[in-house]
């Protein structure tokens, strides 16, 4: 499972139009499931998501977590984030779960976080979105579980 998180001021993706999701102050989080991923990868992934200390403390050092500081969490399913793109001119997407699975085990990230956080909103599964940041920082890391 790879999440590409990226420390936002304000973020929203957008389906046709309409908003299916909006934070304020938290992470924005690009999700891609693999084929080898299973209901442990997604736990340990969450409370990755959640515990990575990337929000200033009193000295500006980054110390503080998502649920340190109570933020918002918008989650977006991106499988390109699990492209090989090693060799040629175009990507493979053999490093990607099968769409069923991706779909169940970004509904189960979705849930984990959602546990332990007060808002939690999302993107669409399979739809061509348009995703909106304002990048605070610009912080963004690439996890792995």
């Amino acid at each position: 499972m790879i999440s590409l998180i990226q420390r936002v001021s304000e973020a929203q993706v957008t389906v046709d139009g309409a908003v299916t999701g909006r934070i304020g102050r938290g992470l924005l989080v690009l999700l891609a499931v693999q084929p080898d991923d299973d209901s442990s990868t997604v736990t340990r992934m969450a409370e990755r998501v959640i515990g990575y200390r990337i929000f200033p403390d009193d000295q500006d050092r980054m110390n503080k977590s998502l649920a340190d500081e109570g933020l918002e969490l918008l989650v977006v399913p991106q499988f390109t984030l699990a492209a090989d793109t090693r060799k040629g001119m175009r990507p493979s997407f053999t490093r990607a779960a099968p769409p069923d699975k991706g779909r169940a085990y970004f509904g189960q990230f979705v849930e984990e976080c959602a546990k332990r956080l007060p808002a939690v909103e999302t993107g669409v599964f399979g739809a061509d979105m348009k995703v909106s940041l304002i990048n605070d920082g610009p912080v963004t890391f690439w996890l792995e579980a």
